[in-house]
């Protein structure tokens, strides 16, 4: 997903790094003009490097984006940047003496649908956001191995805990329901508490297919409503006036409703996961330019309530998160 999208938008992929043989073979093919090496400490030791990228896991980034950011440059850390909030402060704190940027690839907020839908929410015609419904579900696959979830934990739910207060604001607090129908199949239902005294209520689960459309969310405002399904079609619900006793009934711009979706058959790259638009807000960043991207205090804040939400699981109660 990455290395494509790098050498799109320009950048010279200098150096790339893995340990295993066939991992650093398919990234040779990405990046056939790269040096490959499989010691990290070799490839940072390569000369003239701008920045450095990770996209290990997240044991490996909370080990090597500090050393990263001691040696001056800027990283990216694919999502999450550590397995525990107090793993994702530390980079932090190695960010801020660094005084340079450490991107996280929550790259949800880069979505197209994702994009279109947050700027209506944040409009003023659609005005205070009242309620947030969701659901982001995934197959058993790839957690069955793990009797903790942590995997699943770690590396699909965070993706909402990101999501949802980017869209509705800060959190106070959530409380967490579960349901385990075999072992490897999941389903949570989370409670989460908005600043704002907004509601929101998400399902996250490994009980649905990867081959079918596992994610759809909602924004509700007075007398309209932002939908998102599949990240690829937004809907977005007005207050039209009933039109079945109307013969000059039409379509009114300000009222009826609209949907927006790709059109898959040009050759423009509409960025349906938003991984383009991550990282050239990225490149942006490393260029010193101003960039609307999320950084490593978003990840500790995403990792924060990952805690909570584990936590909750756990004792079935409701959990504070800091202001």
């Amino acid at each position: 997903m990455l290395l494509p999208k790098l050498g799109g938008l320009g950048a010279e992929i200098a150096a790339i790094c893995d340990p295993q043989d066939d991992a650093l073979a398919r990234g040779r093919l990405l990046a056939p003009a790269a040096s490959a090496y499989t010691r990290a400490r070799d490839l940072l030791d390569h000369p003239g490097l701008d920045a450095v990228g990770i996209a290990v896991g997240p044991a490996v980034h909370a080990e090597l984006a500090p050393q990263i950011l001691a040696r001056g440059l800027p990283v990216f850390i694919e999502k999450p940047p550590g397995a525990t909030a107090a793993q994702a402060e530390a980079i932090l704190a190695a960010a801020e003496r660094a005084k340079k940027p450490a991107v996280i690839g929550f790259m949800k907020r880069h979505s197209t649908a994702n994009r279109i839908a947050f700027n209506l929410v944040r409009s003023a015609e659609f005005g205070p956001a009242a309620g947030f419904l969701g659901h982001y579900m995934t197959a058993p696959t790839y957690f069955q191995g793990n009797p903790d979830y942590a995997g699943f934990y770690l590396h699909h739910c965070v993706h909402y805990l990101d999501l949802v207060p980017w869209l509705m604001g800060p959190l106070s607090g959530l409380r967490v329901r579960r349901h385990e129908a075999s072992p490897g199949k999941l389903l949570l239902h989370l409670d989460l508490d908005c600043r704002s005294g907004a509601l929101a209520t998400l399902a996250m689960g490994t009980l649905q297919s990867r081959g079918a459309p596992v994610e759809w969310w909602q924004v509700m405002g007075d007398h309209r409503r932002v939908e998102v399904r599949n990240v690829t079609e937004v809907r977005y619900v007005r207050d039209p006036a009933f039109k079945v006793d109307d013969p000059a009934a039409t379509m009114v711009a300000d009222a009826d409703t609209m949907i927006w979706e790709p059109n898959p058959t040009v050759a423009a790259d509409e960025d349906h996961k938003g991984y383009r638009a991550l990282l050239a807000g990225f490149l942006r960043r490393v260029r010193g330019e101003a960039a609307d991207v999320p950084e490593i205090a978003d990840g500790v804040l995403a990792m924060r309530r990952l805690d909570a939400m584990r936590t909750s699981i756990g004792t079935g109660e409701r959990v504070a998160l800091e202001a």
